[in-house]
């Protein structure tokens, strides 16, 4: 966000002449999310939460460039999670419909299409910090900074638990879980906890029990399951509770934990952590953060999209508001233009407040915003915020345990960098409305 919140935009709006509203030309911005598929829990909720405020801001007359009000149009295409699929969603949505912003989970499905993208200037959001590097110049996060903030709910267990010694980890090799593995021995290395075993497994592993019992087997405190897909997220919880396994359960998400409660039991998920909240909760209702009140956000969210709510139903919205209002200060939709905006303009903040521009340190470019992210457990069944903790002071502290486990793990961008990478043919591409 920079400078006033978008609900505070409309509502100003109303008071305000409307300048010329009801142009027929729109703003196109593409959706190149997983739709389907083991990560589509991160894609399909995202793109409800973005119809909202696509219904939302086109009631209040449009985006406003240079005195002209645009409806804005969202065209989403499925990536799968898979490259093919991605190229040729991005083939569409960027040399056919010519979409001013390019939203994307990240990972897999963005690597190749670094060249692409990069050549043909199309401003690009990714959840993953890990794919930022100097030459993807228009990339950027400035909405979730995975896995960056993974090392919140770790600090903030382990000094309220000190009596949890040894974690066990769990990950996917792929460009979602190796980069937060990384993040999660950083952060562990930081507290002081031991990692006692360690599992890397095949991203389309469902072998529940190879992976989880080892894990059991070695006496962990703590199982942590790292940044795995939401169907072994459930599936591994659900082995761990067979196995009458009472100790602490950590992961990085953990969408639809009502399913968890109910197949589960509420004592067993009670104080299980993790790090994305329901909208409602009572600890967001003083945050002074882009949707001014995420309450009504929810409860609308939910009301349309019932059983969908996930980790990602208000992120892609919060991309969209940080790019609106850097295309209305500007008056252009180029993308040079509004990443100056974007970096430069006023008062920075993202969903939980103010945040600063980082990355160059691991990733060569200072595009992710990072601030407070909240730190969440299961009590009584339900999601509640119990601390919003400081990424930046972590790193202050300890980012150079950060850049050695991603080293280890070949997830810096000079290791990325030297990978090979698909690119697509180069066909020029016009703007509609240029800087």
């Amino acid at each position: 966000m920079i400078g006033s919140s978008f609900a505070h935009q409309i509502a100003m709006r109303s008071q305000l002449p409307s300048y010329r509203v009801g142009m027929t030309q729109d703003i196109k911005i593409g959706m190149l999310v997983p739709l389907s598929g083991p990560a589509m829990s991160w894609g399909q909720p995202g793109l409800n939460g973005c119809r909202l405020w696509e219904d939302w801001l086109n009631a209040a007359g449009g985006a406003l460039i240079q005195g002209r009000r645009y409806p804005v149009r969202i065209i989403a295409e499925d990536c799968g999670y898979d490259a093919e699929q991605a190229l040729e969603g991005a083939r569409k949505l960027v040399l056919s419909d010519k979409v001013a912003l390019l939203m994307m989970l990240g990972g897999d499905s963005f690597t190749p299409l670094r060249s692409f993208l990069n050549t043909h200037k199309v401003l690009t959001s990714t959840l993953l910090t890990s794919d930022l590097s100097p030459d993807s110049r228009y990339l950027i996060a400035p909405s979730e900074v995975h896995p960056v903030y993974n090392v919140t709910g770790v600090s903030w267990l382990t000094k309220t638990r000190p009596d949890l010694r040894k974690v066990a980890l769990c990950s996917q090799t792929d460009a979602l879980g190796l980069p937060s593995l990384a993040t999660y021995r950083a952060a562990f290395a930081a507290a002081g906890v031991q990692v006692c075993k360690e599992i890397k497994y095949a991203p389309d592993s469902t072998d529940v029990a190879t992976i989880v019992q080892p894990m059991l087997d070695a006496g962990a405190d703590i199982l942590c399951w790292c940044t795995s897909y939401t169907p072994m997220v459930h599936a591994m919880t659900e082995y761990a509770y067979a196995q009458g396994f009472n100790g602490q359960i950590l992961s990085c998400t953990l969408d639809q934990y009502d399913r968890l409660v109910a197949r589960t039991s509420p004592e067993y998920m009670e104080g299980t952590v993790f790090q994305f909240p329901d909208f409602d909760d009572p600890a967001l209702a003083e945050k002074a953060f882009f949707f001014n009140q995420p309450s009504l956000f929810f409860s609308e969210y939910t009301r349309r999209f019932p059983d969908s709510w996930s980790a990602v139903s208000w992120e892609y919205a919060a991309i969209l508001d940080i790019w609106h209002a850097a295309v209305e200060k500007v008056g252009a939709l180029g993308t040079p233009s509004v990443m100056a905006a974007m970096k430069q303009m006023g008062r920075v903040s993202h969903a939980f407040g103010p945040a600063q521009w980082w990355g160059e340190s691991l990733f060569g470019i200072d595009n992710a915003l990072v601030g407070d992210w909240p730190v969440v457990t299961i009590q009584q069944g339900k999601a509640r915020i119990v601390s919003f903790e400081s990424v930046p002071k972590w790193l202050a502290a300890h980012e150079t345990l950060l850049y050695k486990e991603m080293e280890a793990l070949g997830q810096l961008w000079s290791q990325r960098f030297a990978r090979k990478t698909v690119t697509l043919p180069l066909t020029a591409r016009s703007l509609d409305i240029e800087d």
